[in-house]
């Protein structure tokens, strides 16, 4: 018989192996109902954190503070978290119709709302991946609050540093900080830090708000205030789920509400028995790719359509795009702000009100029965299982139920790639669950050859869909694309998507058993490449041609454009 005592585990296993203890102990805490952070309930989620050491996090298992990957979670969670001791996370439970004032993070769209001075309540309704996201972003700025504290407490008698005495200081100073006061007080930061203080003048600017240009420096101070006060003797920073979340997850009660929302919009205007084609995407390019070209090109005539379309993503340039949004509303769009909790905005477009020959699509041949297209919002992981499965689901009034015609089903997302680079294109031939190795081939309507003479790179491949893409290391990823597994991208809905349109027209017959699907993403970073990472920032205009490229070949398949 083989020995077995010599065989040492990789970091690719060690890695999936701390993935599998995240998502475990983040389940068994939420069943519990409570736990903090940096006590006993803590350690598994930390140490499996420390363990997996994620790109993202970069220096997260290291002494010195990681700054990157501090303002990537901080940017994803509600302005004042750091001064807060208590963090309840909750279901919709009304807080709207509340004096409270709702605060959304920058880059991630929940309502949080500032209870008192020591708690935040964050409202989950976009499912268990919403709770994992958090749960890891806690999780790394409490272990960088520990950091500071280790560098600031000088002995168990509580002696502080005098650098921390200094930024106290600076904090407490009433009136807005000069020049000289800011520098010295991010040289005292850079001791505390363990940072240099050029990387902190770097990122400095980054961290601020217009309200609050020395956001930084009070992040960092509250945070470490927190960790000193639990370190002697305080009350420990705890999180809490209440019981209306913990009851209603997983019941698809916002997926419900959101796709009966739209199936009645589609009876009122008489559009429920049409043939449909669901697209997820953001709220601008399809609507952008229909009709901004005609619209603008008199007024860009030496400039190619995609220069159109990076003006229009141009954050001062609100006024060319409400015209397109007028002109929309006009030719069949119905805009449907969501009003559900999905936070998923949606559009409908019936190509029965549209004039073809006024858009970018002239030589479209549509049958008699004319196309509606039906625009999702980007979902945020597990909650595109709950959205499409409620959406591919009959229309019931009453006792009679209506099958919706849906002819396909196309995804255009972002993700992380593994072979190329910011702004490529990926096409999957198949989705893997990476908790679970469940895996989903399917023939994806679109290819490489449609993309051809672009000027992009395509990589076709399987994709994996992941926890949490805070959650990849480098070990894990390259294994996934130097192993037979041959993955070329990682993303956190694919698999939910297919598992769901699966189920619909394989097993429930809800709808047709041949629905096309159409899956295809650009690269927003790759996480195998340093300084390529999410954290290193976002796309800017990079991102423009391959969303408008993957869009436009979607809407040729619909129009029967070849």
């Amino acid at each position: 018989m083989q020995s077995i005592k010599n065989i040492t585990r990789s970091r690719a296993q060690e890695s999936s192996a701390a993935i599998e203890r995240l998502y475990i102990t983040m389940r068994h805490l939420f069943n519990r109902g409570f736990y903090k952070p940096m006590g006993v309930s803590g350690d598994t989620l930390r140490e499996a954190l420390l363990s997996l050491r994620p790109e993202i996090y970069g220096s997260i298992a290291e002494e010195k503070a990681e700054l990157n990957g501090l303002l990537y979670v901080i940017e994803r969670l509600p302005i004042g978290i750091e001064e807060c001791r208590f963090i309840n996370l909750t279901s919709d439970e009304g807080y709207s119709k509340s004096h409270f004032k709702a605060i959304v993070p920058p880059k991630r769209r929940r309502n949080c709302y500032r209870i008192d001075d020591e708690q935040m309540n964050v409202e989950i309704t976009r499912g268990r991946s919403d709770i994992y996201d958090i749960m890891t972003h806690l999780t790394f700025i409490f272990i960088e609050s520990h950091k500071i504290k280790d560098r600031v407490l000088i002995d168990d008698n509580g002696e502080i540093a005098r650098d921390w005495v200094k930024l106290e200081q600076a904090i407490h100073q009433e009136k807005k900080l000069t020049l000289e006061e800011r520098e010295k007080a991010i040289s005292h930061v850079s001791n505390v830090l363990g940072r240099t203080f050029a990387e902190i003048i770097d990122i400095y600017d980054a961290f601020g708000t217009a309200a609050s240009p020395d956001r930084f420096l009070h992040v960092i101070y509250h945070l470490g205030k927190l960790a000193i006060e639990e370190a002697m003797g305080g009350a420990k920073r705890t999180i809490t789920f209440s019981p209306i979340l913990r009851e209603r997850l997983g019941h698809h009660i916002h997926g419900e509400i959101w796709a009966n929302n739209i199936k009645n919009v589609l009876k009122q205007n008489g559009l429920l028995e049409r043939p449909i084609h669901i697209i997820s995407a953001n709220m601008h390019s399809v609507m952008n790719s229909i009709f901004a070209v005609p619209m603008f090109k008199s007024k860009f005539k030496d400039k190619d359509d995609y220069f159109i379309y990076e003006e229009l993503s141009k954050s001062g340039n609100g006024a060319m795009r409400s015209k397109i949004e007028e002109l929309a509303l006009k030719n069949g769009m119905i805009a449907m702000p969501d009003t559900s909790g999905t936070n998923i905005d949606v559009q409908i477009f019936d190509s029965a009100k549209i004039d073809f020959s006024k858009t970018a699509f002239p030589s479209a041949k549509l049958a008699e029965e004319m196309p509606v297209i039906i625009v999702m919002d980007y979902a945020f992981g597990e909650q595109a299982y709950e959205t499409i499965d409620e959406l591919l689901k009959p229309f019931k009034d009453g006792d009679v139920r209506t099958f919706m015609n849906v002819e396909s089903v196309s995804i255009m997302g972002k993700a992380g790639i593994l072979e190329g680079n910011k702004g490529d294109i990926m096409i999957p031939s198949a989705h893997i669950n990476e908790g679970t190795g469940d895996n989903y081939p399917f023939e994806n309507e679109l290819t490489a050859a449609m993309f051809e003479g672009e000027g992009i790179p395509v990589y076709v491949g399987p994709m994996v869909t992941v926890l949490g893409t805070s959650l990849q290391n480098r070990d894990l990823l390259k294994f996934f694309n130097e192993s037979t597994w041959g993955v070329s991208g990682l993303e956190m809905e694919g698999a939910y998507y297919q598992k769901a349109i699966q189920s619909a027209s394989k097993i429930r017959k809800s709808i047709n058993p041949d629905v096309k699907v159409r899956y295809a993403y650009y690269a927003s970073d790759n996480p195998l490449e340093t300084g390529s990472t999410l954290a290193s920032g976002g796309l800017g205009t990079t991102g423009v041609k391959p969303t408008y490229l993957i869009t436009i070949k979607i809407l040729e398949q619909i129009f029967n454009i070849q």
